[in-house]
């Protein structure tokens, strides 16, 4: 037999070989899983977006069925999955106040001030690593869309350079949270409808160098809210924990940047970079 054709069937009995012994260990040795991690898959709703902390919604159901997970960890499908899964588990779950995404800042392009001119990556993260961006606020919203573009609900839009979030839409994943360079996004109660839409914590004069739209530490506010807004440093910051129903708060803002919620604006989606 000439050597090519012993070097074959020499390969060939060795992967038949090989196939054989792997049988026999999927047979033998493999491990059975457990019936309730696809349940519960079925009943996550499978947008695979993170904000539970988890790879994806496989991984989750993987994790509450075999770790001890909490059952309440998915925001996008609320209290009803959450209740669902405990349900199936037999188990007791408690529900979550449902979240949403909020951009503290209202300066856009008519009331933040340019100090230069940026021609880079259509990207915010890029600007900011650009000498800061080109808005003259280092705190305000710097307008390319990279939160836009993290989002997986297309929840986030742009108007005159500026991100604004759809509250029905959106399903508190925490995915714009990571991605703004500059920290301007946080996860609030989706029933508070008054916020304070300003980041800056330079003094009144500064702020209105560079915005005409924002906190100016003026503190009338905090004497409005009755403890649901408090003063940091110069900037004026709601407290979520606490109620904030009086709109005098709103109206009475001499910076305007106390504002309650409005329909969302057209969507305006920027270009990949």
């Amino acid at each position: 037999m000439d050597p090519v054709t012993t070097a074959t069937l020499y390969i060939g009995g060795i992967g038949l070989a090989s196939a054989a012994l792997l049988a026999v260990a999927d047979k033998y040795l493999s491990v059975p899983e457990d019936p309730r991690i696809a349940k519960i898959a079925e009943l996550l709703p499978g947008v695979n977006c993170g904000g539970c902390g988890y790879a994806g919604c496989a991984d989750y159901a993987r994790a509450i069925a075999l770790r001890g997970a909490e059952a309440n960890l998915c925001a996008p499908g609320g209290a009803a999955c959450a209740l669902a899964i405990a349900k199936l588990l037999g188990v007791q779950a408690a529900v979550r106040e449902k979240r949403t995404a909020l951009v503290l800042c209202c300066g856009d392009d008519t009331e933040a001030v340019l100090r230069t001119a940026y021609n880079g990556i259509t990207d915010c993260a890029a600007a900011q690593a650009t000498a800061g961006g080109d808005k003259a606020c280092t705190y305000g919203c710097l307008g390319y869309g990279t939160c836009v573009r993290a989002c997986p609900v297309n929840a986030i839009a742009l108007t005159r350079r500026l991100a604004a979030v759809d509250k029905a839409a959106c399903i508190a994943c925490g995915r714009c949270v990571k991605a703004c360079p500059r920290k301007l996004i946080k996860l609030v109660p989706a029933a508070a409808e008054i916020h304070v839409l300003c980041s800056s914590k330079d003094k009144g004069p500064e702020v209105k160098k560079v915005c005409g739209t924002g906190c100016i530490g003026c503190r009338l506010c905090t004497k409005l809210a009755e403890g649901a807004i408090a003063m940091d440093g110069f900037l004026a910051v709601v407290d979520y924990s606490k109620p904030l129903t009086n709109e005098e708060t709103v109206a009475k803002c001499p910076a305007h940047c106390i504002r309650k919620d409005s329909p969302p604006p057209q969507q305006v989606h920027p270009p990949n970079p």
